[in-house]
């Protein structure tokens, strides 16, 4: 049934203007729609991520949308550091840290928030 769509990410954001600012200067992505009222679509890879203005915006304590960048890992964290985004750091177990990138085996991890606590991960994969 839903096997062969698409799906997109959807992330409540308490203020549009600041998100905007956030993922098109900080995370470097571009919008993909006309924006409507409190809305912005963006697209990032093949997929689509759907940015709007909600009440209950960063109250999400999971990680909300997950980028796999391959090996470009270790480069995008340092990018997005430099920009003034700290890393969030976890106990997991079976992982080890290597700054703010988290290896468990193969795969490696790093997390960082939106300006409203949105988890945003960034994965080797």
């Amino acid at each position: 049934m839903l096997g062969d769509k698409t799906a997109t990410a959807t992330i409540a954001v308490k203020n549009i203007d600041v998100a905007r600012k956030f993922y098109e200067e900080v995370l470097g992505l571009k919008q993909a729609d006309a924006e409507e009222p409190g809305v912005v679509t963006y697209r990032t890879g093949d997929s689509e991520i759907l940015v709007y203005e909600s009440q209950y915006a960063g109250t999400n304590k999971a990680t909300a949308a997950t980028w796999g960048v391959g090996d470009d890992l270790k480069n995008i964290v340092r990018d997005i550091r430099s920009k003034g985004v700290a890393f969030e750091h976890y106990d997991l177990p079976d992982t080890t840290r290597e700054g703010d990138i988290h290896v468990s085996g193969n795969t490696k991890v790093a997390w960082l928030k939106d300006p409203d606590g949105n988890i945003l991960a960034l994965v080797n994969q």
